[in-house]
């Protein structure tokens, strides 16, 4: 074939890409995979699941996974009705919070006004409206990091906000969330909670009283199951059916059969489940101030992570300098949080070894 044809062919056949939907992907954060290394960069928990869903794991039968799982997930939707004292109608299970709130957005943010959610916050958020098309306004945090509620009460297409926030951890008060949710009932709020069991209090109380609310959780922060892909939301029943026949129109099978089953025992665990978020908060509050110590400065986290500055070693100094000694922690090169890292709460061996890594690291720096 001679060059001019086969350019004009190649320009021919490429116009299929005139109708591809381009979106900027969400950038999740690194997994690496080192001996010895201390990964506290993607908040997740640093101890096992609770005991019974390690020995039902060991114990499951593998025979049942030729078969198709629960389509209705309906003994992990019991399991969390019955714990948090609702109806099995008001719960919906999804793969992992990301996918309850994928749906979510793709079911209820159809109208014309902007979505609105913080500037800073989960970067998934403004990733599911591009995909979905969907128009969105970000509203600044203010000087503390804290949403401000009047900035939620203009003309809107539905509202999204974590609590406690991600990145900062910062807890906004059940008053200043009722305020948003009141101010809007003429659309869908979505309180994302994936982190309210490490010193928060829920939205859930609220959902009583308003029909437009919807509250997300995860079983990958606080119930150590990361790995299995469990989230959750509760809200009223009508929100619920609607995101149900939104679900069974895309994929009736979303939930695999071991992470129904193991996700059951995971809330059976009660004891468990309190004493490892506890443990965590304990961690959380020793290492704060021990980073106070060696000058950094953060929100008061309410979540399993702190959100870090140094008063003087620029944040990608220090992440960089931790990546080098296989210590990873999550830093964006965004506008107002560059000079942040965010620091998961590992174990209390493996903070000892990050605080200690800092202190040797900050006093060269200072030398030099």
């Amino acid at each position: 074939m001679k060059k001019g044809r086969r350019n004009a062919w190649a320009v021919q056949n490429m116009k299929w890409e005139e109708n591809i939907r381009r979106v900027v992907p969400y950038v999740a954060g690194e997994q690496p995979n080192k001996p010895g290394m201390i990964k506290l960069n993607t908040n997740e928990c640093p101890y096992p699941p609770a005991p019974g869903v390690q020995k039902l794991a060991a114990q499951l039968d593998c025979d049942r996974l030729r078969l198709y799982p629960d389509a209705h997930t309906a003994p992990l939707v019991e399991a969390l009705a019955e714990y948090y004292r609702v109806k099995p109608g008001q719960v919906f299970v999804g793969v992992g919070s990301d996918d309850v709130i994928s749906m979510a957005f793709l079911t209820f943010f159809n109208g014309k006004e902007p979505v609105l959610f913080p500037d800073v916050t989960y970067s998934f958020y403004d990733v599911w409206a591009e995909l979905y098309r969907i128009p969105y306004k970000t509203c600044a945090l203010d000087e503390s990091w804290h949403i401000r509620p009047e900035d939620y009460k203009q003309p809107n297409g539905g509202v999204i906000f974590p609590n406690p926030n991600a990145p900062t951890g910062l807890l906004e008060s059940l008053d200043r969330v009722e305020e948003i949710v009141r101010a809007n009932r003429d659309v869908v709020v979505i309180v994302d909670e994936a982190y309210i069991d490490f010193g928060g209090v829920s939205a859930l109380p609220l959902i009583e009283r308003y029909d437009n609310l919807l509250v997300v959780q995860t079983f990958s922060k606080s119930r150590a199951m990361a790995g299995l892909r469990i989230g959750f939301c509760i809200g009223n029943e009508k929100l619920i059916g609607y995101l149900n026949d939104v679900k069974y129109s895309f994929n009736s099978y979303t939930m695999n059969l071991p992470a129904q089953v193991l996700g059951v025992e995971a809330v059976r665990d009660d004891a468990y489940f309190k004493a490892t978020t506890a443990r965590i908060i304990a961690t959380r509050e020793r290492v704060k101030g021990e980073l106070k110590e060696l000058g950094f400065t953060f929100p008061d986290s309410s979540a399993n992570f702190i959100f870090a500055s140094h008063k003087e070693i620029p944040a990608q100094k220090i992440f960089q300098a931790l990546r080098q000694k296989d210590i990873y922690v999550r830093h964006w090169d965004k506008p107002r949080i560059s000079d942040y890292l965010r620091i998961t709460v590992g174990t209390d061996g493996e903070m000892d070894r990050l605080i200690a890594f800092l202190r040797d690291y900050l006093a060269e720096t200072k030398r030099e």
